[in-house]
Formats: structure tokens, sequence, C-alpha cells
């Protein structure tokens, strides 16, 4: 992955046909099926074959190390035009409807402060 600038414009979840968040165990059952469906010796003399074959080990390769998928998810794809609403939220889901992403725990000063917020509006229109 380094010193390939093609790469971050790849996205690799699609290439495999797996969900974001999929376990090693899916991307590993949905590799063998696609390494199968497109390895070269099957389509003999055909350079797209070979090139979508590459393409699959490639992502396969990133996905399935530890330290390579951390890597990618952090630096992949995020042009919003390429995704549908719910494969962005998909995809991002842990940097976009978390506080984790931000390194703020859940129960935060600030979420802290909105509660007592609230709880402070909320008596105050009870007492009208």
């Amino acid at each position: 992955m380094e010193g390939n600038d093609n790469s971050t414009s790849k996205d690799y979840y699609k290439i495999l046909e797996v969900d974001y968040d999929a376990t090693d165990e899916n991307i590993r059952l949905s590799y063998r099926k696609l390494a199968l469906k497109w390895h070269p010796d099957k389509h003999k003399g055909d350079s797209a074959v070979t090139a979508k074959f590459q393409e699959i080990n490639e992502a396969y390769n990133v996905l399935i190390d530890p330290d390579k998928r951390f890597e990618y998810d952090l630096t992949g794809i995020y042009e919003i035009d390429k995704y549908t609403l719910r494969e962005y939220l998909a995809r991002f889901k842990g940097m976009i409807l978390t506080c984790n992403g931000l390194g703020i725990s859940h129960t935060s000063t600030w979420t802290e402060q909105l509660t007592d917020r609230n709880e402070f509006a909320e008596e105050v229109l009870l007492h009208l």
C-alpha cells in the first residue's frame, strides 16, 4: 500500500463485496469466492480478468491485515459522491455516529453540561 497513490482511490470493501464492518472470516470467504470466479486460468488470455483478479488480491491483502486495514480505514476514500447515504453512514459510522472517533467518551463534560441545561430548561418550563 505504501507508495501506491492509486490504493486510496479504490474502495476495497466494494471490491471484495463485503460490509465495512465485515469480520475477517467474511472477508476471507468473499475473497475465496471472488478469486475463484475471476481467476485468470478460467479466462485464458483476458487481461481485464487478470486486472480484476489482481485488484481482488490487493484488496484482500489490505483488509485481512489488521494494521493495513486500520490505516486504510483512516486514509481510504472519503468522496461522498461515490456513496449512497446508507453506504456512507456504514463506511464512516465509527467516526460519525459515535464520539469515540474524536477520542471523547460518551459521558464527556460536554454531554454532562448539555444534560444539565436540558434538565434546567425542563424545570423552568414546568414552573411557568
